[in-house]
């Protein structure tokens, strides 16, 4: 979940390296560190908290090279302190490193290296690695081996298990970063007469327009004119260079006050960018090419099983309902993070899909590769181009949402579901869906954008809400049928950014034991806009204000509600396939100022990083 910046070129490095950094600090933000090599000496300065420390740091000591390695940490193994910070230096002084991932044999190696006479001086699983390195250096066979920094470094990985993204530097190898991947998303950058190394696209915006996705299992020797690549048997690999469509990257602040704001206002441009190109001629259907699937061969499974972690798993949830109803074909979801270790039975007419934001998420990527290794049709939802996920699935869809930098995943959420529509809609219509149903549906879905335009204009309303409840530390948010899932997301909204304890419950579930929780003290968000069920949610809205419970209710029928919420966000009237998405933006809203009224950094919340890369 950490950040890796390289470079090595003809300019100065520490602008770079702090530039890029800054653009990857939703990675990780509990500490920072770079490292420059010159003059045969590694300059490493690294300082807790955030980029902008560093930075400060840096500027003090004007320190300049062509060659350096950054990193913007998420701890995991150790403490927060400026010891376990990266950059790591070996205790020969010969190598630095930095690293993310996890090495779960580390304590091992450490054991090894400490009984050969190496030190360490973090708590660090990242450290033993560049001790490991350097080992390998010092006992290489010959002196005179061709790539010995390499070899070096591709030795010490053959006994790393667990993941890793790492970029090397080595005192003897002036000119010289090694990098390497397995299970953490490693890039590089194509310049003229220099390389960057980053952990995302977004790292090189405004100074590479090529780009080199690394595979797990390769290695890469880069200088300012070179880079070649292995793999872990050491053997040579072409490399493929492709084009950056920075359009699709964009991640300008712009005049938003934060990226959480930015994103949740952008959603009417996401959803119709998930829109563009895949509606039929006739307006009856939708057209999904990159599924790489026949409709024949879609014919023939009867299950679909969606993996998915966090946010995305609400996306998910969201889509059983959508194709139960439309498209009549069981559906299942699973945690990604269980689905590879529950050895659950598959019926060999599934259809397997993962869904990741990032396209980079560990435990999805590896539900993908535990789904096609079984021999399943897997494909994949995601928003970033060239992701690990995207490359390994056999077929999928892009959202086009552009590039979410707050942590919280809002216009992607809703992207997501809208994909997932259409999913629904275009198995529905080869199976019994009418082609009058199907033209009601994509008019829904086209409108949608429009709509939910309308519904961001609620939000100096949502606003005065939001600083009415933010003093209270508990909250219920309910809904049923669809919106359960929904009530799920705004819960899971408000604790990650405002560390406010939330609970989502489908309505009626409220009577089986959370009801417990009622009281003037925890107030209760209430989805109600199924009409069919609206009825049902008044009555447990009847059995909260009944407990002196407060009541926010967002509904399309607030007359239903007049009487007993205290507080009211009215709807729109929408058709029943865009009614969850629509529900949504005001749970964001409402989210977003109750964090901002208790002080709360909604861009980088405590605890939390945007691409989660460790299991």
């Amino acid at each position: 979940m950490c950040g890796i910046t390289g470079y090595v070129g003809k300019r100065n490095a520490t602008p770079i390296l702090i530039e890029s950094l800054t653009k990857l600090e939703y990675r990780g933000y509990d500490s920072a560190g770079l490292a420059l090599l010159k003059s045969g000496n590694f300059n490493v300065i690294k300082k807790t908290g955030r980029v902008a420390s560093l930075a400060n740091e840096v500027a003090k000591k004007q320190i300049d090279a062509n060659i350096g390695i950054s990193h913007t940490r998420w701890a995991t193994h150790g403490g927060v302190n400026d010891a376990n910070a990266h950059p790591h230096i070996s205790s020969d002084g010969k190598f630095t490193l930095v690293h993310n991932g996890i090495i779960e044999n580390y304590e091992n190696i450490k054991n090894f290296l400490v009984n050969q006479g190496y030190t360490f001086a973090s708590q660090t699983d990242s450290e033993v690695l560049v001790n490991l390195i350097a080992y390998h250096y010092e006992h290489r066979t010959s002196p005179d081996t061709k790539n010995r920094f390499t070899e070096s470094v591709r030795k010490a990985l053959i006994h790393i298990e667990g993941t890793y993204g790492i970029a090397v530097l080595g005192k003897d190898f002036p000119e010289e970063i090694v990098v390497a991947r397995k299970g953490s998303p490693l890039l590089i950058g194509v310049g003229k007469n220099e390389y960057l190394v980053s952990s995302d696209v977004l790292g090189f915006a405004g100074r590479a327009t090529n780009v080199i996705y690394l595979e797990d299992g390769q290695i890469a020797s880069i200088t300012c004119d070179n880079c070649d690549v292995i793999t872990m048997t050491n053997s040579p690999v072409g490399i493929d260079i492709k084009e950056i469509d920075w359009e699709l990257e964009n991640a300008d602040l712009g005049t938003s006050k934060t990226y959480m704001q930015k994103e949740i206002f952008e959603q009417p441009k996401a959803l119709e960018n998930a829109i563009r190109g895949r509606i039929s001629d006739d307006l009856s259907t939708s057209v999904l090419n990159g599924l790489n699937i026949t409709p024949t061969e879609l014919r023939q499974f009867d299950r679909i099983l969606f993996c998915a972690c966090g946010t995305a798993w609400h996306a998910c949830l969201v889509a059983e309902y959508l194709i139960e109803k439309y498209a009549r074909i069981p559906v299942e979801v699973e945690y990604a993070s269980e689905f590879r270790y529950r050895n659950a039975p598959l019926d060999k007419s599934t259809l397997v899909f993962v869904v990741s934001q990032s396209g980079e998420t560990i435990d999805t990527l590896q539900a993908l590769r535990e789904s096609k290794r079984k021999g399943f049709k897997t494909l994949a939802i995601t928003n970033s181009v060239g992701s690990t996920i995207s490359r390994e699935s056999d077929g999928g869809l892009y959202q086009y949402a552009g590039k979410e930098v707050g942590v919280a995943s809002t216009k992607a959420f809703t992207s997501q579901i809208m994909i997932c529509l259409l999913i629904a809609l275009y198995i529905g219509r080869m199976r019994d869906l009418s082609f009058s149903e199907g033209r009601e549906i994509v008019k829904a879905i086209t409108s949608l954008p429009n709509a939910i335009r309308d519904i961001l204009k609620l939000a100096p309303q949502i606003e005065k809400i939001a600083k009415k409840y933010s003093h209270y530390n508990d909250f219920l948010f309910l809904g049923r049928l669809s919106e359960f899932p929904i009530a799920l997301e705004g819960a899971l909204k408000l604790k990650e950014i405002s560390y406010i304890h939330a609970e989502g419950y489908p309505s009626a579930e409220m009577k089986h034991g959370p009801i417990a929780l009622v009281s003037p003290e925890c107030p209760s968000v209430i989805l109600a806009n199924d009409a069919e069920i609206t009825p049902k949610v008044v009555s447990n809205a009847q059995e909260i204000k009944a407990r002196s419970g407060k009541i926010i209710a967002i509904t399309n029928t607030p007359e239903l509600f007049a009487n007993i919420a205290d507080d009211i966000i009215a709807m729109p009237n929408l058709h029943d396939s865009v009614r969850v998405i629509a529900t949504t933006i005001p749970l964001q809203i409402l989210a977003y100022y109750i964090a901002l009224e208790r002080g709360c950094d909604v861009d980088k919340p405590r605890n939390l990083a945007k691409a989660v890369t460790v299991e």
